[in-house]
């Protein structure tokens, strides 16, 4: 049977597509609160072509947070004028002076770090976050390391088991965020903590790590939340 051929309607940008993603992620311009809870809206539009997805779109997005707002066209101008404008007053003058000074050993060194280096200071992060943080303070929760063959394995770092019941922990150095109150989940990671509920039936919780110490010491009140919910589930 011939390979069924699906029309592709995104743009092309060519060599641009990187630096386009690159500051579009960097500067979260696409994020939930920005444009909304993109996948979930089309899954409820469920639509039939582009131009009854766009239509719904605008008829229906609001911005994700505690401040929603209606999203109109005039928003995604904003938005890809302040991406323009990151791009070339931020990103492209930094990179300007990276290429200038950017060495063979550089390279060497970065990779080495990368691969050695950074995965210790991970393993002793998460270590230190759950044996001597969430372990002691959950005695009778089981935390274990989640399988690299769990389908959510990239976004769980490890399991807290309630019986048979469970929730996931994703632990994030507090520089992957400065200011984690207002860290956004992309839509992948999202589709990803929820896959994770409804196979285990608690839900993923963040926790932050400061040198080994949790930074984000509200998660706690939360974590112990859920504890209780899933005993009586």
């Amino acid at each position: 049977m011939a390979k069924k051929e699906i029309k592709r309607y995104s743009i092309d940008f060519g060599k641009k597509e990187k630096v386009l993603n690159y500051t579009c992620q960097t500067y979260q311009l696409s994020r939930p609160n920005k444009v909304g809870a993109v996948m979930a809206l089309i899954r409820e539009c469920q639509p039939k072509t582009i131009e009854e997805w766009e239509k719904w779109y605008f008829e229906n997005a609001m911005t994700d947070g505690k401040h929603s707002v209606k999203i109109t066209e005039d928003n995604l101008r904003e938005l890809g004028e302040r991406l323009y404008e990151k791009i070339t007053q931020v990103v492209i003058p930094e990179w300007q002076e990276a290429f200038r000074h950017l060495t063979l050993d550089d390279c060497k060194s970065y990779i080495h770090n990368l691969t050695i280096n950074r995965t210790f200071d991970g393993f002793i992060r998460e270590k230190s976050v759950v044996n001597d943080g969430l372990a002691k303070i959950f005695s009778e929760v089981r935390f274990e390391e989640s399988p690299p063959e769990l389908d959510h394995a990239g976004d769980i770092d490890y399991i807290g088991y309630v019986g048979e019941k469970g929730f996931g922990i994703q632990i994030k150095p507090i520089t992957a965020k400065a200011n984690f109150g207002s860290y956004s989940l992309s839509e992948r990671m999202k589709a990803s903590f929820d896959d994770f509920s409804s196979d285990f039936g608690g839900k993923v919780f963040i926790v932050f790590s400061n040198d080994g110490e949790i930074a984000n010491s509200e998660i706690i009140g939360q974590i112990s939340e859920e504890i209780l919910r899933l005993k009586i589930k």
